[in-house]
């Protein structure tokens, strides 16, 4: 599998490149619509073609490029069925993978971030892999205050489906705001300060109600225009027009 870490630095999101090597194919999880040509090009420069895109959740603080995507090169768009949205073509759901070429994703349902929310594992040639969303972010998770977030949701879905996976397991997540780039499940299992160190639900849950962050700048964009799979809104204030999504500091937590 050809593998590639993305970066977006103004809503500080990576995006994953899954490509074949047999078929020449390639999936993006979590692309983000300013950085189009970007990923565009990195495809080009390994001769993959882009099939499918993979959103982990409706985001807030980016607009996903899903559907301009599909417009430019006919790529289809993947994201989790629980949410409905009319303009997916692959709707996710647990325990059904996800096949592109020599490449399967298992989806992990791991709500709390959102309701929706999903996490993807990976494994290949001995290489194992979960895309962790914002479900669980490194020494951090995502926030549970918006989009029937939910801080007891969010805990069983870090510490039953992602802490249930082997130690080894390398961990990508959708977010960092420190320039770091990967983690493992053993390294959050022992030095998370949200969900590490067997922190108790209570625990937990206090530690969340307790963060008071600020309400994201970019959320009411956003959340309509993702679930468009990628619409940039027509009432964007002028200071944002330019990049579609260019919403300032949004941290998810």
């Amino acid at each position: 599998m050809i593998f590639r870490q993305l970066f977006e630095p103004v809503s500080s999101t990576y995006t994953y490149l899954l490509g074949c090597e047999t078929t020449g194919q390639a999936m993006l999880i979590d692309p983000v619509v300013n950085a189009i040509d970007r990923d565009l090009q990195v495809l080009q420069s390994l001769r993959l073609t882009l099939a499918l895109t993979l959103d982990t959740h409706i985001h807030a603080d980016h607009i996903t490029a899903a559907l301009h995507l599909k417009q430019r090169v006919g790529s289809r768009i993947a994201a989790p069925a629980i949410d409905r949205l009319p303009c997916v073509d692959v709707g996710i759901e647990e325990g059904t993978p996800l096949q592109l070429g020599g490449i399967q994703v298992d989806p992990l349902h791991t709500p709390g971030h959102t309701e929706g929310h999903f996490a993807y594992r990976c494994i290949d040639n001995g290489s194992d892999r979960v895309f962790s969303g914002d479900a669980l972010l490194i020494d951090g998770c995502g926030r549970t205050d918006f989009q029937n977030g939910d801080a007891t949701a969010l805990y069983k879905s870090v510490t039953e489906k992602l802490f249930a996976l082997s130690d080894e397991v390398l961990v990508y997540p959708a977010h960092d705001y420190q320039n770091r780039r990967v983690s493992s499940i053993g390294q959050e299992k022992s030095r998370n300060p949200r969900l590490g160190h067997g922190r108790t639900l209570e625990e937990f849950k206090t530690i969340m109600s307790g963060l008071n962050l600020p309400y994201p700048k970019f959320i009411d964009y956003a959340v309509p225009g993702n679930r468009h799979c990628g619409v940039c809104p027509q009432d964007l204030p002028e200071q944002m027009r330019e990049y579609c999504e260019h919403m300032a500091e949004s941290p998810q937590g």
